[in-house]
């Protein structure tokens, strides 16, 4: 019988590891894709291509955008602006957002779920830890998914490419505690903003991922040059 494919778009941390996790659990033949679009923790594209080695996946392609880069905009694209340390505000949109990131992710995914003939596309967005990015609302994700129902062969055929957000309501602790659940080799994964081969434990990032740790109880298994 054959399995239902689900493309994954994996940047190598935490989140998109899991949801990595949950659609093999869930019985998927797996398509990761990463993107190289001049981030400044480029060494999370080395933690995607080990991750996906872990799971075997059908195949990884990394796509490359060096225009979100070019025109920068945010601390995580220009070097001009500084990781902040300070810890995530509410209601402010952090300056690591990347300008219409998740909208331009999607859409070359939808392009990768038709082509390999999948049914699913697993998107790691959080809404709880990261509220301030309007690309991870589900207002958001919903109106996405119908375009992409409009905009391609297989909607106007009467198929449809489901958009799935398993994490977007729960907090970094329960995404923790779940992927526990299910073996995720976060020791595999990078979360760290400054892109360094040891994460510095205090940018922003970092402190959302050790909180969640500390909230689930249970031990990061990666290394920390500095960690509050």
């Amino acid at each position: 019988m054959t399995k239902q494919k689900a493309v994954v778009i994996l940047s190598g941390g935490l989140d998109s590891t899991t949801c990595l996790g949950i659609a093999m659990d869930a019985g998927y033949d797996v398509y990761a894709l990463t993107f190289d679009y001049g981030q400044r923790h480029r060494v999370e594209i080395e933690s995607a291509k080990k991750v996906a080695a872990f799971y075997d996946v059908k195949q990884h392609q990394i796509a490359q955008l060096p225009f979100l880069r070019t025109i920068g905009g945010s601390a995580l694209t220009d070097d001009r602006i500084d990781v902040p340390h300070t810890g995530v505000v509410d209601h402010e949109i952090p300056v690591t957002y990347v300008p219409a990131r998740n909208l331009i992710f999607l859409s070359i995914a939808t392009a990768y779920a038709e082509v390999v003939g999948a049914e699913a596309i697993y998107l790691g967005v959080n809404a709880l830890d990261y509220s301030g990015y309007p690309d991870c609302r589900e207002e958001f994700i919903d109106s996405f998914a119908h375009a992409a129902t409009l905009a391609t062969k297989v909607g106007t055929m009467g198929g449809t490419l489901h958009v799935m957000t398993p994490l977007l309501h729960l907090t970094k602790a329960e995404i923790i505690t779940l992927g526990t659940t299910l073996a995720v080799p976060y020791e595999l994964t990078s979360s760290c903003y400054e892109g360094e081969a040891v994460a510095c434990g205090v940018c922003d990032s970092c402190r959302l991922r050790l909180k969640g740790f500390a909230e689930a109880m249970l031990q990061d298994p990666i290394t920390y040059a500095h960690a509050r």
